[in-house]
């Protein structure tokens, strides 16, 4: 059986071959095994396509578990002041004073 490949979006492991397209039910992205995502190494884009910058407002669209501690994020939450990283894939925020980085893909502008 042939390996299933990451998400090209969001890079979650929790995909599925649905018989003629791969789906990653985390952040919805469908594509076929031949095509990747073309992104632009520098932009980073909320889960609506939105180009995100320095400094903007976000809101949480899905209940997430921090890793290593018990702490959840709850759908809803609004961070603000994001900063984006060398990973357009992700953005580095403060939430409840802790220094988190969160993946793109699970925020909204």
């Amino acid at each position: 059986m042939a390996e299933i490949p990451d998400c090209p979006a969001c890079s979650m492991a929790n995909t599925y071959f649905d018989g003629t397209n791969y789906v990653c039910p985390d952040c919805f992205h469908e594509w076929n095994g031949e095509e990747e995502l073309v992104t632009d190494n520098k932009a980073s884009y909320d889960s609506n396509g939105t180009e995100l910058m320095d400094g903007d407002s976000v809101t949480v669209i899905k209940d997430l578990k921090v890793k290593g501690s018990s702490m959840v994020i709850k759908r809803g939450t609004k961070v603000k002041s994001i900063r984006l990283t060398d990973e357009p894939t992700e953005v580095d925020c403060k939430i409840d004073g802790s220094s988190i980085v969160l993946k793109t893909c699970f925020l909204k502008k």
